[in-house]
């Protein structure tokens, strides 16, 4: 099979593993993870998040209905102080993500975000990007995912005295 390039669109049943290795490149050169690791066995990758003192990952995994990025983290304070901004300003964590999208030039269609705790007991907002079939698609929304976050609850490194 060919390298994937940026415009490639891929099958909704079959993802190149070209596709996860390019999105890993980008995003080591995004530089705002402090780790990127490729798992190509789940179809997945995986960034931690630069910054909060409890563990934060954003994922990014391939499933048959297409692409879902995800933040999760086994810390429920991370969660509840995520959500408790939200309601502080009032603002609405899909409104947010689409800014972030828009301000990156993507314009989405539709922005949904699910807030759950997952069967392996990770807090977990999670995102379908049915929408994202190219990989230029994937790492803007992984990009604006981690920037709309990065803002909220305690997602920030305490600054020390």
């Amino acid at each position: 099979m060919p390298p994937l390039s940026p415009r490639m669109t891929m099958s909704k049943t079959h993802l190149p593993t070209t596709a996860l290795e390019t999105l890993c490149t980008r995003m080591n050169q995004a530089d705002v993870f402090s780790q990127v690791e490729l798992d190509s066995d789940r179809g997945r990758l995986s960034c931690q998040a630069r910054g909060p003192e409890s563990e934060a990952t954003y994922r990014v995994e391939w499933t048959p209905e297409g692409w879902v990025i995800s933040l999760v983290t086994p810390d429920r304070w991370l969660s509840e102080s995520i959500e408790a901004e939200l309601v502080h300003t009032g603002d609405s964590i899909e409104e947010l993500l689409e800014e972030e999208l828009i301000d990156l030039g993507c314009d989405p269609d539709v922005v949904r975000v699910e807030h759950f705790r997952s069967d392996d007991m990770l807090y977990t907002f999670r995102t379908p990007m049915a929408q994202a079939s190219e990989i230029d698609d994937v790492c803007t929304w992984l990009l604006a995912y981690e920037a709309t976050f990065r803002v909220l609850g305690d997602m920030t490194a305490e600054d020390e005295d």
